[in-house]
């Protein structure tokens, strides 16, 4: 009883120390934005005067209402395509019975091991032969490309545990395979679809290498991506820089507090089905 009981303790503060530190890079930036500009400020010190005009400044001098409009374009660019593609590949490789879907589904896999980086430079070559740089197609047309391993890889495991006992009964009565696909198996796929949409909204929002790559234009990028061209203008003016990351930051922190179970249960179903 004493052993489980130290567990437990043990466990709980090795816990709040994980947090702490998790934290701690979100407290520097929130104390270092409210010292004055122009200042260095000395660690994590609390200034007298608390100057809240520089998320004021930075929102205004980073234009953030134009990034957060080009970001919203990106990932409604992005998001509800990919997962379109997704969840009809997902179910044609998963349930049904098609001839060469376990070496589609090889091919998707083997995707998961390119990283982005080693794709980089013939991707910007092939984008500007497309006529596309310098504009957010650059963005969305190979995000959808590069994200649809996953995706493909994630809806085929939800489909993949569907009982075939739904589909013969829906063929009974005549349903086509549109029919049994969108009436029948879309609707039971809504939480796999939702969580799906949760990663790719994060991911898109926070692309950053692509973003400055393929787009020279700071108020084509995403929010991430912006943020480049916002430290180069603005990197010796340590507060107001990190002000201006907090606002970037701040959208995506939103989305996650608001949807932080249904997120959990992302990483939860993407560990436990196969």
């Amino acid at each position: 009883m004493i052993i489980a009981r130290r567990e437990a303790w043990t466990g709980r503060l090795l816990l709040v120390l994980l947090m702490a530190i998790t934290l701690l890079p979100f407290l520097s930036l929130f104390v270092t934005a409210l010292h004055p500009s122009g200042t260095y400020p000395p660690g994590l010190s609390w200034p007298g005067e608390p100057h809240w005009e520089n998320f004021a400044h930075a929102f205004q001098v980073a234009r953030m209402g134009e990034l957060l409009k080009s970001s919203t374009l990106i990932v409604l660019g992005v998001v509800p395509l990919s997962l379109v593609i997704a969840t009809m590949a997902g179910f044609a490789i998963g349930h049904l019975r098609t001839a060469g879907r376990n070496v589609v589904f090889i091919a998707f896999v083997l995707g998961l091991t390119l990283p982005f980086e080693g794709i980089i430079t013939p991707l910007y070559y092939q984008v500007r032969d497309m006529g596309l740089l310098n504009t957010r197609w650059a963005i969305i047309l190979p995000l959808i490309g590069l994200f649809m391993p996953f995706s493909v890889f994630w809806m085929r495991a939800h489909f993949v545990n569907m009982p075939e006992e739904l589909s013969e009964s829906a063929r009974i009565d005549g349903a086509n395979v549109w029919q049994l696909f969108w009436r029948v198996h879309v609707p039971l796929a809504m939480p796999a679809i939702s969580s799906l949409a949760i990663l790719l909204f994060l991911w898109t929002w926070n692309q950053f290498l692509l973003a400055i790559v393929l787009v020279d234009d700071p108020l084509k990028r995403t929010m991430s991506g912006a943020l480049g061209a916002f430290q180069g203008q603005w990197g010796t003016d340590i507060p107001l820089l990190c002000a201006g990351s907090l606002l970037i930051l701040a959208p995506t922190l939103l989305i996650f507090l608001i949807f932080q179970r249904r997120f959990v249960t992302a990483l939860l179903q993407g560990s436990l089905k196969g």
